[in-house]
């Protein structure tokens, strides 16, 4: 028989339940300020069932009726630096943390009126969830996206699991503050089963973030049940499976919940995170809206009335009662307070008589305002003055490519202590797998950051730190990754600031690579343009050379939208000009480079086929004009240096390196098509490479993507079909 060893992970994972004593040292008045927020809570989202039954909420409402007391309990722990974000059922964590943000010390439920902040916050997320201008996202969050800075509320998520990883960013930020704040992160039983919420645990570990982990288990994912979810159903087992203290509590008794907060939170603060709670509760209605589960068949109604019967703000009426704390009259006062105030908001919102209500139309946001907020305003750059190699007053060398950026880098983490770089290798091998962070991890070994391979997860780690003040520069080593982290890149940092009321920043600089003709194959080698440029939330640099690279790099973490820099393996060895000692000068965003003069043909281009261009038409005596494009992203376009080149030659050719799909240089095209078109001569022609993915065979790799011969034949099919003069 084999020897056998009980293992364990060595960390906590306890079942916490109050004593009488508990309730004792919470106290009256702790209780009596719980008991009003849940009711404040019940009511609001109880009046909101009623608007919607009446048609008045337009899209999904997730409400949190039974899930009040257990968060109540939790944010009575939480100070008004601290920070929390959460899902789709988000309503009961944004009111618990804005109500104790904005609650008076001395206020007194019974005695006292409710004050006018408190007043605003019913009305003004009540107007959120109704789409409404005077809502904290202006009307753009609705129910599911719930944000208000001030109050430590940095986003409510609609993605299962998809805030988990951006409040791993804000406890990086707390961390590197050292300020002693602390984060939450709320989601359901649901969420504990994705990737990024595993990628998310694994690293918060890793990196000892100070956040709780808090699952409201309610037994359901929509109308699946634990069992058909997993093995396991305690789902704070997950934690100690990745060395992270977990904890569960019965979420329908608030005093255990706060005795189990208050540990955690102490851990936190003291440098013991992340830590993890898993609160039991209870949906009383479906997933949305106002209708039983029990109606869609998945759970029956004697297991409904069943919870019922221990409803979280009867229990904690029934114990403070028993302790002589309140009299009935009181929970009437208390009660009767908070549905008036909850009515009074949804008055000032509508107009008529319950049951007929309609949206008052002066509330609704201006169709105007239907696209602003995409990407902000560049207002950071008021005061700096960008300069082109042309103008550039300092000494200029041709250096290698790679060395320009990882000396840049270093000259960044000198000048701006937000920033920091996270990325798979980026601490070793003598400066990352291509040597851009050379220099970096032996002077800032905490702000040159390795990671798993878990790109779901660093990539939202690095888009909640710049949600929350820093600067990350997040590295994907090749394109292809960014598809791993599609979600974070493109429902998360891409939408942030849109979807959030358009005013909050999200400064986030992505790195990585074209590695066409490397060998590496279809999943490692695409261009990642095309793909970016679908979402207006970010912002495309190209840069061709070094000086431009260094520039454009600076400009790019001065931005206040997230950046993303394409570089291309073929330019890291090449040598080309650059600052030898000034790196702090600045490139324009949105601003084109005429690379070669010409008056035959305008070329559109970025990248290594720049000089590519350059140097096959000059081979072939073709007077063209090729405009490094340099920012490719919608907004970023510079049409004043397209147009002008337009209007000179009247032919336009699209040349990129990558293949027929997920392709730049279609919409590229289509812009110039539809802006330009009474300049043109004849229809835009397109370079472009195969339809398939390159392939690790050398021979089938180039014929997959454009080289100089290629371009060279598509230049003599101009100049023969078109009519384009060559010289």
């Amino acid at each position: 028989m084999p020897k056998t060893k009980t293992l364990s992970t060595g960390v906590e994972w306890q079942e916490i339940t109050a004593t009488a004593a508990d309730w004792e040292k919470v106290g009256q008045a702790e209780c009596l300020k719980m008991l009003n927020h849940m009711h404040l809570i019940r009511a609001f989202e109880e009046e909101l069932l009623v608007l919607d039954k009446e048609g008045q909420v337009h899209g999904p409402l997730h409400v949190s009726v039974g899930h009040e007391g257990s968060i109540v309990a939790a944010m009575s722990q939480f100070a008004d630096d601290d920070l929390v974000n959460g899902s789709h059922r988000g309503h009961h964590l944004f009111l618990a943390k804005a109500l104790n943000y904005l609650e008076a010390k001395d206020f007194e439920p019974i005695k006292d009126a409710y004050p006018e902040p408190i007043q605003t916050l019913i009305y003004r997320c009540m107007a959120e969830i109704l789409g409404l201008a005077p809502g904290y996202c202006k009307g753009r969050g609705g129910s599911m996206h719930l944000r208000w800075d001030e109050a430590g509320v940095i986003g409510t998520n609609a993605i299962v699991g998809g805030a988990v990883p951006l409040a791993n960013g804000a406890a990086w930020t707390k961390k590197t503050e050292g300020d002693n704040n602390i984060v939450l992160t709320a989601f359901g039983d649901g969420s504990c089963h994705i990737g990024n919420t595993l990628e998310s645990l694994n690293l918060a570990a890793l990196y000892d973030l100070p956040i709780c982990f808090y699952i409201e288990n309610n037994g359901y994912a929509v109308s699946t049940t634990l069992e058909e979810q997993a093995r396991e159903t305690r789902m704070s087992s997950r934690g100690p499976a990745f060395g992270i203290p977990a904890y569960r509590v019965d979420g329908m008794n608030p005093i255990s919940v706060r005795v189990a907060m208050a540990k955690i939170t102490q851990l936190l603060r003291e440098g013991k995170g992340p830590a993890m709670l898993e609160t039991q509760v209870y949906r009383y209605y479906h997933h949305g809206g106002g209708v039983a589960g029990s109606a869609f068949g998945y759970r029956d109604k004697k297991e409904e009335e069943e919870v019922r019967k221990r409803d979280v703000i009867s229990f904690m009426e029934a114990e403070m009662i028993k302790r002589n704390w309140l009299t009935e009259a009181d929970l009437q006062t208390i009660q009767s307070k908070a549905q008036h105030i909850v009515s009074s908001a949804s008055s000032q919102l509508t107009d008529g008589e319950v049951g007929s209500r309609t949206i008052k139309s002066s509330l609704w946001p201006d169709v105007n305002f239907r696209d602003q907020g995409l990407r902000g305003d560049l207002s950071e750059f008021d005061s700096v003055e960008f300069v082109e190699q042309s103008s550039f007053k300092g000494d200029i060398k041709d250096t290698k490519f790679v060395s320009a950026i990882a000396k840049n880098m270093v000259r960044r983490f000198e000048t701006d202590e937000r920033i920091f770089v996270m990325g798979e290798d980026v601490h070793r091998l003598n400066g990352g797998t291509n040597g851009a962070t050379k220099g970096l991890p032996q002077r800032w070994p905490e702000r040159c950051v390795p990671t798993p391979i878990a790109e779901h997860g660093f990539v939202g780690l690095c888009g909640g730190a710049a949600l929350t003040g820093l600067r990350p520069v997040v590295e994907i080593m090749y394109p292809d990754f960014s598809l791993v982290a599609a979600d974070q890149l493109f429902n998360q940092i891409a939408k942030a600031r849109h979807m959030y009321g358009g005013d909050n920043n999200v400064p986030l600089v992505l790195r990585t690579k074209v590695a066409m003709g490397s060998g590496y194959g279809s999943q490692h080698s695409m261009d990642p343009a095309g793909i970016f440029a679908m979402w207006p939330g970010w912002r495309i640099v190209a840069p061709s050379t070094p000086f431009d690279y260094v520039g454009l790099m600076n400009s790019a973490l001065h931005c206040e939208d997230p950046v993303l820099m394409i570089e291309h393996v073929e330019l890291y060895t090449a040598m080309g000009p650059a600052a030898s000692e000034d790196l702090d000068y600045f490139i324009e965003l949105g601003k084109a480079k005429v690379a070669r003069s010409g008056k035959a043909v305008t070329v559109l281009t970025y990248l290594t086929m720049v000089q590519k261009a350059i140097d096959v038409a000059e081979s072939m005596g073709l007077d063209a004009e090729v405009i490094d494009l340099r920012s490719l992203d919608r907004a970023g376009l510079d049409w004043d240096t397209i147009s002008a080149s337009v209007r000179k030659t009247g032919h336009v050719v699209v040349l990129e390196q990558g293949g027929l799909t997920n392709s730049y240089g279609a919409m590229l095209t289509d812009e110039v098509q539809r802006r330009l078109f009474d300049y043109l001569d004849h229809p835009v022609a397109r370079i472009y490479g195969g339809e398939s993915s390159p392939s690790v065979s050398k021979v089938l790799e180039r014929s997959a993507f454009v080289g100089e011969e290629d371009i060279g034949q598509a230049f003599a099919k101009m100049v023969q079909d078109k009519g384009v003069v060559s010289v």
